[in-house]
């Protein structure tokens, strides 16, 4: 079993339905699925890939300084002790910097930054083609998902980069990767390692390797895009394991609403045919919230059950 694998360039010629189709299996049975020929060229993704691993060799050494680094020394001299242990299930075995507009940025190397903003801005781009195409298979009116998450215009829909490593982990059977969790935001767009394996998604009650495909784009459906669907596309439960050989990498993009935009399921209408007044054809089966309140929750209850996030977000309006 394998996600969907699509080819974004079909949009543009004779199998733009098919191409359209595709994509909305992609959301509504998977909440997962790669892009190729997506339009950023395979030379800017290797300087990213190139920039992004020079990075981290700089930081190395701090990393092995790190919490999980030491929590997990301490666990396996307990063992050697002859001392019962359990996984550490509270933390994650990742090296991690973001990237925003108005944040600082790695220095080093040199070309970093030029790199990245140019990379940014171009998956920034394809971000926003997602959500028209969201549009059109969920029948909204063009725009609706980014006017949704700019209140209208009034403020500009989150952006921002985690760049993540994973480095060889001496014992993976102790420690996760990056614990499972469905993501808060709107949008998730992953360029993730083509050599090393590691992302999980749970489909069906199992968990399926995300398989690497060379330069390719990982879309996932996020929170706020299964509200705004009223449940049509889901976000997907997602891990990433950790593994003895291979540094992992991994560069994922969030477009997510304004933290003032008031997110609501999508009241889908049609004309009724003989008639000038619409009908409803959904009733909302989440609540609406405020996506800020709705991440005060997130980052306290990030790997826990997504429907009580939802509520708590709602009762603080």
């Amino acid at each position: 079993m394998a996600i969907p694998v699509i080819d974004f360039s079909n949009l543009e010629g004779k199998e733009r339905a098919e191409t359209l189709a595709q994509i909305a299996n992609g959301c509504q049975e998977w909440g997962f699925f790669q892009l190729v020929n997506h339009g950023i060229s395979v030379e800017l993704l290797e300087r990213v890939k190139k920039v992004c691993s020079e990075c981290y060799k700089l930081r190395e050494e701090s990393f092995k300084q790190s919490n999980p680094v030491k929590l997990l020394n301490k666990l396996v001299e307990e063992e050697g002790e002859g001392v019962g242990v359990q996984k550490l299930d509270d933390l994650d075995w990742e090296d991690v910097f973001t990237l925003q507009d108005d944040n600082q940025w790695p220095s080093q190397p040199p070309e970093f930054k030029e790199t990245m903003m140019q990379f940014r801005k171009e998956i920034k781009n394809l971000a926003e083609k997602i959500t028209e195409i969201m549009d059109i298979n969920l029948g909204l009116e063009p725009g609706y998902i980014r006017k949704a998450f700019s209140s209208s215009g009034n403020y500009e829909p989150f952006f921002g980069t985690k760049v993540s490593h994973y480095p060889p982990c001496p014992r993976p059977d102790l420690v996760n990767g990056l614990r499972a969790h469905t993501d808060a935001g709107g949008v998730i767009l992953l360029f993730q390692d083509d050599q090393v394996s590691g992302l999980q998604i749970l489909k069906d009650g199992h968990w399926i390797d995300v398989q690497p495909v060379s330069n390719s784009i990982v879309i996932n459906i996020g929170d706020q895009i299964e509200v705004v669907s009223n449940g049509r596309y889901k976000s997907v439960w997602h891990r990433v394991i950790a593994t003895p050989g291979g540094n992992r990498q991994s560069i994922a993009s969030f477009y997510n609403p304004s933290l003032k935009a008031i997110i609501a399921p999508a009241t889908i209408k049609e004309e009724e045919e003989g008639f000038n007044s619409s009908i409803i054809t959904s009733t909302a089966l989440y609540p609406t919230f405020v996506f800020g309140d709705y991440m005060d929750v997130y980052v306290k209850k990030k790997f826990q059950a997504k429907e009580p996030r939802f509520e708590a977000a709602a009762a603080s309006m």
